[in-house]
């Protein structure tokens, strides 16, 4: 460690003209890397995996806007930078170092902060929340390549917005969490959330500013949330029949029929509880595909694996599958089949009991800037169940599975002993293999044996596990193509039926209740008398029974009608069935006329921006890096040409 008073010289004594180094410096000596005959990077850092700050390569390479990783094309000698990090290489007397700086901190205290904060919650969610309903407006969101990108889903546009003050930034980032989390629970709902958060947060941080005590205030939203949850379930209706499901699917894809029924009809083919993809047609129609797959409940292993960082997404074309039933951990038993892989050009797909040490970095490594397409997923299930499943995915994928047991070992796997796929995707939680390359009447032989299991097992866990097997087997996995007439058109339709699809399994999960936001609007009756132990715990209680009538206000202002007079018609009748159609600008039994929500979605959106909201009313101080002073951030002096300054290197 250096510290950071100290002078650094470059060569011969010259002082480097770089900005003030704060907070701290680290000096990391390069390390060499070695490759293997077979084009396999191993590199010194293989013992452990990269943490933040940490550099991997070194090399010219280039920084992505949001400093993330994921979206680097790196190749072999780039440079990987890490979190807020900035590094450079440079000669410190006449030796090879890595200097890598954390800047100084700007803090922000109570109301300043609070403001700030506030300002990109509302940019972010006045963005956002003109996209809600059936009227919902579009957004128009700029690429750094190809056309534009139109929008009507809340999750996308928020996951775009970046802003360049950072407390402004933060608040804008916690809103986002908000969209984020809804759609990683209720898969749909984001916009509503998002609008929750931003009616909470603004009456949260008056109430703050007028002096109320902000953990009482949190305690009372706490509470009111609590008690309209409760409402919304005891208001719930379990779907029923098709006719609902594909209403519910209609419903979320902003009113389009076709992905509605499309959704229906492939969860009646795979069951509700079976495996729904969703995939870019090549024509102008949609389509829906059956075909043999599995999925089963593990994600990737590393982040650094992901393939499409907008969705968080490893998606692998093509790829080779290696089946082991053991833990990998020694680099040279997996080095000849990365190698004969590599030489093969295709993707990879490694599951095993676990994958740690120096084998996993160096996955890591070489995915990053070896050119090897590979992810890892730890296998499913555990102890002899573990080897079942692992055994129905070599029979689906027309591989081996390596066991010692077998007398197979790692280091004599050929290409030829691996599975194949079509296609496989894997999220931070599940992997989908699709279109396995086995034989059909393989898969049929064990589908039939897995049968007898289940008719003569006793114990009622096995039998629910053999079952569960049987589904992955032989139910299959629906691909509901989407098409279009220009490749925009394509993605945007994309982007309903993903909502749609989990919209609807929200709704078969806990069923549904009146849509248009009138669910929530119903639920203030729940608070009617509610009080909390003291004043300021029923002023969070009232901010809640504010908040849950801003959705349905949002809706009919997109629709182009006065949100608060259409709250206060509803009110007023006091009829729980009856409720606003933005789409046919009506008053009617929104349930009958099939404008519905599942509950869960309601829910979850209600949750995540109250608990996000909460957090950001108790906020009392925000540190931020400090601006750059770009005039300390001059080009290096005489001799030094091309370096320039460490504030104006493009990383």
């Amino acid at each position: 460690m250096a510290c950071a008073n100290a002078p650094l010289h470059v060569g011969k004594g010259r002082f480097m003209a770089f900005r003030p180094l704060h907070d701290r410096v680290l000096v990391r000596r390069v390390e060499a890397e070695a490759k293997t005959a077979g084009g396999i990077i191993i590199p010194d850092t293989a013992k452990e995996k990269p943490q933040e700050g940490e550099v991997v390569s070194v090399g010219s390479g280039a920084k992505a806007e949001d400093g993330k990783v994921t979206p680097l094309d790196v190749k072999a000698g780039d440079r990987i930078l890490f979190g807020k990090w900035s590094g450079t290489e440079v000669k410190v007397d006449g030796e090879d170092l890595i200097i890598m700086i954390m800047a100084a901190k700007d803090v922000k205290f109570s109301r300043d902060a609070r403001e700030r904060i506030l300002r990109g919650v509302d940019i972010l969610a006045d963005a956002v929340k003109v996209t809600l309903g059936p009227k919902g407006r579009n957004v128009v969101i700029d690429k750094s390549f190809g056309a534009p990108r139109i929008t009507k889903d809340g999750v996308t546009v928020a996951k775009e917005i970046e802003l360049k003050d950072k407390f402004e930034n933060m608040g804008a980032q916690m809103v986002r969490e908000v969209a984020s989390k809804t759609n990683d629970i209720a898969g749909d709902g984001t916009t509503t959330a998002t609008v929750l958060a931003q009616a909470i947060v603004r009456e949260g941080m008056k109430s703050v500013a007028a002096g109320i005590n902000p953990m009482d205030l949190k305690r009372g939203i706490d509470l009111a949330v609590s008690k309209v949850t409760e409402n919304l379930k005891a208001r719930s209706k379990p779907v029923a029949g098709s006719s609902e499901v594909a209403q519910v699917g209609i419903i979320s894809a902003n009113g389009d029929t076709v992905v509605g029924e499309k959704i229906a009809e492939a969860m009646e083919k795979v069951g509700k509880e079976g495996v729904i993809t969703v995939e870019e047609a090549k024509g102008l129609d949609f389509e829906l595909d059956v075909v043999e797959g599995m999925q089963f409940d593990r994600g990737y292993l590393s982040p650094y694996f992901i393939t499409n960082p907008e969705k968080m997404l490893v998606e692998l074309q093509d790829p080779y599958i290696l089946i082991h039933e053991k833990k990998l951990s020694n680099l040279q038993a997996i080095l000849p089949i990365l190698e004969a892989v590599v030489q093969s050009g295709r993707p990879l797909l490694i599951i095993a009991e676990d994958i740690e040490g120096e084998a996993l970095a160096t996955l890591v490594v070489n995915k990053l800037r070896g050119g090897l397409k590979v992810a890892a997923v730890k296998a499913p299930g555990f102890g002899d169940r573990r080897k079942a499943m692992l055994e129905d995915i070599a029979i689906l994928t027309k591989g081996e599975m390596i066991s010692e047991d077998l007398g197979i070992k790692l280091e004599n796997v050929t290409v030829g002993m691996l599975g194949t796929a079509k296609r496989v995707s894997i999220d931070k939680d599940n992997t989908t293999i699709v279109d396995g390359a086995g034989d059909e009447a393989a898969i049929k032989g064990r589908v039939e044996a897995i049968r007898a299991q289940i008719e003569n097992t006793t114990s009622d866990y096995d039998r629910e596990k053999l079952q569960e097997r049987l589904a992955k087997l032989a139910g299959g996995v629906a691909v509901i193509k989407v098409g279009g007439s220009t490749e925009v058109e394509v993605k945007e339709r994309k982007d309903r039926v993903d909502d749609a699809l989990h919209a609807t399994r929200a709704a078969v999960e806990e069923g549904i209740v009146p849509g248009g936001g009138t669910a929530l609007l119903y639920a203030t009756k729940a608070l009617d008398g509610l009080k909390g132990a003291n004043d300021d715990q029923t002023r969070g209680i009232d901010i809640i029974r504010k908040a849950i009538t801003a959705p349905v206000k949002q809706i009919a202002q997109n629709a182009g009608v006065d949100g608060a007079v259409v709250a206060g018609n509803l009110l007023r009748e006091n009829d729980e069935t009856k409720g606003y159609n933005a789409s046919t600008d009506t008053y009617e039994n929104l349930v009958t006329a099939g404008v519905i929500d599942p509950t869960k979605v309601v829910r979850t959106a209600l949750q995540d921006a109250a608990s996000v909201a909460g957090l950001l009313i108790t906020t009392e101080a925000a540190i931020s890096d400090s601006p750059e002073d770009k005039a300390a951030a001059g080009g290096m002096p005489g001799g030094m040409g091309g370096m320039g300054g460490m504030g104006g290197m493009d990383f």
